[in-house]
């Protein structure tokens, strides 16, 4: 039995959304043994330097990235954010690290280096067809911000040759 750190079990919440069960499907139903198991073979051993995360944990990483179209860093992110993508991935966050995005980006460049991608695809979508189910992608908002520079004028002050400024319904330029 695993102890609970500070940073689980004192949640509140009662009410079960439509991810967290979704989610909880998805646990239930997709054969991770097997799939674990056909990538294993492939996964770095970790004799030298930080132990390696476990593939059952970096999977189900990759299928958060699958079905609710998240980049690398957006993952990270996440999992840093909503306890229901950490639960689902088996991260307790007061006792297992994090994976970062360049961690996700080396095994998802190891799942298509050894053309295992379409091969896990086509079993989860076998196994939820079998029971009359249908996965189709999701999203999630994915948005950042991008610093802009403030003026039109370079660093020694007069502006941009073409750079001018205009005001609404006016077709010159105001300066």
């Amino acid at each position: 039995m695993n102890q609970l750190s500070l940073a689980s079990g004192f949640e509140r919440a009662t009410k079960r959304t439509r991810k967290q069960r979704f989610l909880e499907e998805m646990l239930a139903v997709v054969p991770w043994d097997a799939l674990v198991g056909r990538i294993a073979p492939h996964a770095p051993a970790g004799t030298t330097g930080r132990p390696p995360y476990p593939v059952l944990v970096l999977l189900r990483i990759h299928c958060l990235q699958q079905w609710f179209s998240l980049r690398d860093e957006a993952v990270e992110d996440a999992l840093h954010d909503i306890p229901v993508y950490r639960a689902f991935a088996g991260i307790d966050q007061g006792t297992t690290r994090i994976p970062d995005a360049t961690t996700v980006l080396r095994f998802r460049h190891l799942l298509e280096r050894h053309g295992l991608a379409p091969d896990l695809l086509a079993t989860v979508n076998g196994v939820l067809e079998d029971r009359g189910l249908r996965l189709r992608r999701g999203t999630a908002v994915d948005a950042r911000i991008v610093m802009a520079p403030g003026s039109t004028k370079n660093r020694t002050g007069p502006r941009e040759p073409g750079a001018g400024r205009r005001r609404k319904g006016s077709s010159g330029s105001s300066e």
